[in-house]
């Protein structure tokens, strides 16, 4: 009896659900049987999913990837593609290998070191890579200095922490004084530098901090789309641009070119995703994602399937329906109400060795609610 190809997705993105549904999109004639789970029962990707569960919470990385291994064994899962705890995952591959699951994601060191804006900074610039101005600060006066490198050269400047996903902690550094104004219309990025440097100087031993400073980029902002087999050769990608609430996607080499070398420079396996914004008109570097993007799905409109030539990759096969034949329309996003399932009990706990247990213990860890 031939069983269907069981395919699961570990806590992640609400947009996924439409990932999700192109899995089942596929021109392959494969019986799939998707597996979703998550700790928001209310998360669309549960009612998407074929088999739904409630995660267990506050497992540290160690322990959780016990969880993920006893999950995949008891549930005969083939293809694991993770969100949550994604570098502990992939450093215990074998593992998974070893009980019939291959892991869908780059080498547990890129992830690594992309997860260090800072360093990545650095690795990027060395391989010959366009990156932006930047200074890595941990205190006022390191601070106030980048601020004034990049005001003098005619910038404004911003700050995001060093280790951090989508816009967590990204704020817009003001010379201006608060004033009543900033509590008219909508809600601002920008907060006072003075406010900052105080904050800092009065709380930095007791939270200390670690920001990359670095000159705000203009858009649009481009955030190119990646498939690449599991020896970090990339197969396909597609830039798609976003300005105010315009959508649209190019393939111009200028951000296509520095993808392929950054993709295949790291050997970032799979489904990644690539941003670019401008310094003076240059495409520059901003973020490197080792996870397949949130708008991933969108690529649709061009014809192409990338989440199911994942699969294929993965399974040994070159993908098939990667080909962009024309470029679809610029597009407006607007959201719609998506069915939820009824409340679930969570999956029960495995038994988990002493040291992931003891790790847990030390050191319990929630991943964020998407």
């Amino acid at each position: 009896m031939n069983h269907p190809l069981r395919i699961w997705l570990n806590r992640t993105y609400a947009e996924n659900a439409f990932f999700i549904g192109l899995l089942r999109e596929n021109r392959d004639d494969v019986e799939l049987e998707v597996h979703a789970t998550h700790v928001d029962a209310d998360s669309p990707v549960l009612r998407a999913a074929d088999v739904s569960s409630l995660e267990p919470e506050r497992l540290s990385p160690a322990a959780y990837v016990e969880f993920a291994l006893d999950y995949c064994t008891r549930q005969g899962i083939t293809l694991f593609l993770p969100r949550l705890h994604q570098q502990a995952v992939a450093a215990r591959r074998a593992d998974f290998a070893a009980v019939g699951t291959t892991v869908l994601s780059p080498p547990s060191a890129a992830i690594e070191l992309f997860d260090d804006k800072a360093t990545a900074y650095e690795k990027l610039a060395a391989a010959g890579l366009p990156v932006p101005p930047w200074w890595r600060v941990q205190d006022a006066a390191e601070l106030l200095d980048a601020v004034e490198r990049i005001e003098a050269d005619g910038g404004t400047p911003c700050l995001k922490p060093v280790t951090g996903a989508g816009g967590e902690g990204f704020r817009m550094l003001s010379r201006k004084p608060f004033s009543l104004s900033r509590l008219a219309g909508a809600p601002s990025w920008q907060v006072p530098l003075d406010d900052v440097v105080r904050a800092l100087e009065r709380d930095e031993r007791e939270r200390p901090v670690d920001w990359l400073v670095m000159p705000h980029l203009a858009g649009p902002e481009v955030s190119v789309d990646c498939l690449a087999g599991p020896d970090g050769r990339l197969r396909a990608a597609i830039g798609r641009s976003k300005e105010g609430r315009r959508r649209g996607f190019t393939l111009d080499p200028a951000y296509l070119e520095p993808t392929v070398l950054l993709v295949e420079t790291f050997g970032l396996a799979y489904l990644t995703n690539v941003q670019f914004r401008h310094h003076k008109g240059v495409p520059m570097l901003l973020d490197i994602n080792t996870r397949p993007s949130g708008g991933l799905h969108q690529l649709s409109r061009c014809g192409v399937n990338f989440p199911w030539a994942a699969m294929q990759l993965a399974l040994g096969q070159e993908p098939t329906e990667i080909t962009v034949r024309t470029l679809g329309e610029d597009y407006t996003l607007i959201s719609t109400p998506y069915p939820a399932l009824a409340r679930q009990l969570p999956i029960p706990m495995p038994r988990f060795p002493a040291e992931a247990a003891a790790a847990t213990a030390a050191a319990a860890v929630t991943g964020p609610a998407l």
